[in-house]
């Protein structure tokens, strides 16, 4: 299964879309990229929620792996994200390029580091760590598939899971969001929202006994997706999600002209909710039409 992020996670085919060497290699070929801001803790998240599942064609049985592959430092919390994952069993092998922040690589990989962190200086070079690289995830799932484990299930329904999420008192500039929690109180949740068109992401992190939040400091007459995570020591909720739309500011009305004389006039108006400041432009009306 492969996903590409910047702002914005992006599945470019499942677990389950492919079934030979060859359709993957033609599916690598056919492959755009993408882009842009360099989200990962969102990314990680994403591919716990989204590619990790059965219905993505995860199986339980198997082991769980995942290669991050980044050229820059995250704009976001990727730590948070990537201990959730390894705290679920899914090891993180991170391949950096470029601008890449190894510490922040080693943050996020799973022990050992000596085997799961790579950096190169640019893209061609990746070439040379396929052979170290394909040995290594094949030693690490035989040595893990022999080991008896328990699996911990990534989502186990409404034990885990918030629900009923309703959003509120919608502003220009803030909106109020509140659940009703999981019969099993999590540690604590991630609240992620960002505008639908692209933009970057934002993250509020409550405490478990927390069911409401108050976003603010938003963009007017914007839509935005919103997603409650909740995350336990070993096991992460499915996440609620929504889409809202802040107001859009208000604008000055009924606006009047007087005291006119040859070189000034007094406007008027009423007053726009929330405005601090005004800004008056005037200029002469071209030759011809109505001053």
């Amino acid at each position: 299964g492969l996903s590409q992020y910047s702002s914005d996670p992006r599945t470019e085919w499942d677990l389950s879309a492919y079934s030979t060497r060859e359709q993957v290699l033609e599916a690598v070929r056919n492959l755009r990229y993408k882009g842009g801001n360099t989200f990962t803790g969102l990314a990680l998240t994403h591919v716990l929620e989204q590619n990790l599942k059965p219905d993505a064609g995860a199986r339980l049985e198997a082991e769980k792996l995942v290669i991050l592959l980044t050229d820059g430092k995250s704009q976001d919390d990727a730590n948070l994200a990537a201990q959730t994952l390894k705290n679920l069993g899914i090891e993180i092998f991170a391949i950096g390029v470029k601008n890449a922040d190894e510490a922040e690589l080693r943050q996020v990989a799973s022990e050992p580091l000596e085997l799961t962190v790579y950096n190169v200086l640019d893209f061609p070079l990746l070439g040379s760590l396929v052979g170290k690289l394909t040995r290594v995830l094949c030693t690490r799932i035989k040595e893990r598939s022999h080991k008896e484990t328990t699996d911990t299930p990534v989502n186990t329904g409404p034990q885990l899971s918030p629900t009923d999420l309703k959003i509120s008192a919608v502003t220009s500039k803030s909106m109020h969001l509140a659940w009703s929690p999981p019969l099993r109180p999590p540690k604590k949740y991630r609240v992620v929202y960002y505008p639908s068109k692209g933009g970057t992401p934002r993250e509020v992190v409550l405490e478990g006994a927390v069911s409401s939040v108050q976003l603010s400091n938003l963009t007017s007459h914007t839509e935005y997706l919103v997603s409650v995570i909740p995350v336990y020591d070993t096991a992460v909720g499915d996440g609620l999600r929504g889409v809202t739309s802040t107001l859009p500011l208000s604008s000055p009305r009924s606006l009047r002209v007087s005291e006119l004389s040859h070189n000034s006039l007094r406007l008027s108006w009423k007053a726009a909710q929330g405005a601090t400041h005004y800004l008056v432009l005037c200029s002469a009306a071209p030759d011809g039409a109505e001053d």
